[in-house]
């Protein structure tokens, strides 16, 4: 992957004479732009003749037990591709889709029908990380054989908590699901003891990385500003039990309506703002909302520095599934700051019934790794991709990651 400057400076703008000259070449060399450049894709020129990567499609993002899990309804533990995992992610494609409706044999359940995509967009680097993890406790148990993981988490600062999260957060609730031995799981304790785990585990990797461990100068004191949110989802036969800690968002779309199933986790928000200044924090106002003058989100995992006012504790909630339930999308606040719950599940609606623009779905082809996944749903696929290109159309500044679970009894229109 490489970055492309769209815009050319000569010598004589970049080096004029005289206080005119010398702002007018400023706001010439402001014009540049970064983009992604990604080898092997088609480019198109814009009008302004700048060029701009298509979006490439790769399964690479998800768990790579996925396709064990899809044979067998087992997890299979990711594994790391070097000693440091983080650096071997940093060249990962930055948009991913695959997706499944096949079920193993003698499966109680299938697996739910689902989508991603994930974009960098505007910014210079990729911070989200998806995690797709089907079937993910893998025993026979009848209470745990049919759970589902799905989670989006938006890192800050840099990547690595985010990717941190990506590799270990499922692993973290499985092990707590385990290591209950009783007939219902309590699904509040499991999802506030894994995420206060989680964020203990890149508490201690903070303070024992070495410069070089990550892209961002760990040591430095920027370090310790670094964190993600992360929304979490376990879809069970009978219930939807979600997790989340910032400002990612899970809405439910259900009889054509968008049931929000978590509320972000704002600075402003009045329960927010009187934790945080009965902790002995301030909120102030600087482009927003942000804790101490620094972040805009009032829970996070990581972010060391402004902790206690900065809580990793997630609120859960737990809904009953009907069958009146269409989809449940999971995504960063790249794609909620621009587009409302609402126009989001009109528009997983509509391609969830087949009924996508066929003319935005020509530009992404599928690729050969994506497409010899046996019943690749394309409907969970095209909503998701179509709603990270909504995102974008509406000048959306962050990275869009977007995950669209088909919720419909066998996938049925």
């Amino acid at each position: 992957m490489a970055e492309i400057c769209c815009g050319i400076v000569n010598e004589k703008e970049a080096s004029p004479s005289g206080e005119a000259s010398s702002q007018a070449a400023r706001r010439k060399r402001m014009e540049i732009r970064k983009v992604k450049f990604v080898a092997g894709v088609p480019t198109i020129v814009n009008d302004k003749g700048c060029k701009k990567a298509r979006l490439s499609i790769s399964p690479a993002s998800f768990s790579r037990g996925y396709n064990y899990a899809l044979q067998n309804s087992r997890f299979s533990e990711r594994k790391p591709t070097s000693e440091n995992d983080d650096r071997a992610d940093v060249d990962k494609p930055t948009t991913s889709l695959v997706s499944t409706s096949s079920s193993p044999s003698g499966s109680r359940e299938s697996i739910p029908k689902f989508g991603v995509a994930s974009v960098c967009g505007r910014r210079r680097e990729m911070e989200d990380a998806v995690a797709i993890h089907p079937s993910f406790i893998g025993n026979d148990d009848d209470q745990t054989s049919n759970l589902h993981y799905f989670g989006v988490y938006d890192g800050h600062g840099c990547s690595h908590v985010a990717r941190r999260c990506e590799d270990r957060l499922h692993l973290l609730v499985k092990e707590e699901v385990i290591s209950k031995k009783t007939e219902s799981i309590e699904w509040m304790n499991t999802m506030e003891r894994s995420f206060s785990q989680m964020d203990q585990e890149v508490t201690a990797w903070n303070q024992q990385a070495k410069i070089g461990d990550c892209r961002c100068e760990l040591h430095s004191p920027e370090s310790y500003g670094v964190g993600s949110t992360a929304v979490v989802a376990v879809v069970t036969p009978d219930n939807i039990i979600v997790a989340n800690c910032g400002d990612s968002r899970a809405v439910l779309c259900r009889n054509g309506k968008a049931v929000p199933l978590s509320s972000d986790h704002k600075p402003d928000r009045p329960d927010e703002l009187k934790r945080i200044e009965a902790a002995g924090g301030r909120v102030v106002y600087w482009e927003g909302a942000r804790v101490c003058g620094v972040l805009a989100m009032s829970r996070a995992i990581g972010d060391n520095y402004l902790k206690p006012y900065v809580s990793c504790e997630p609120e859960v909630t737990i809904t009953k599934r009907t069958g009146e339930d269409e989809c449940l999308i999971l995504a960063s606040d790249g794609l909620w700051d621009v587009v409302s719950n609402e126009t989001a599940c009109g528009l997983a609606k509509m391609c969830l019934k087949g009924n996508a623009p066929s003319e935005e779905m020509n530009s992404p082809p599928m690729s050969a790794d994506a497409s010899s996944y046996e019943n690749c749903d394309k409907a969970c696929s095209d909503a998701s991709l179509l709603l990270t290109k909504l995102a974008l159309a509406r000048q959306s500044m962050d990275n869009v990651s977007v995950v669209v679970v088909d919720l419909r009894a066998n996938g049925s229109s």
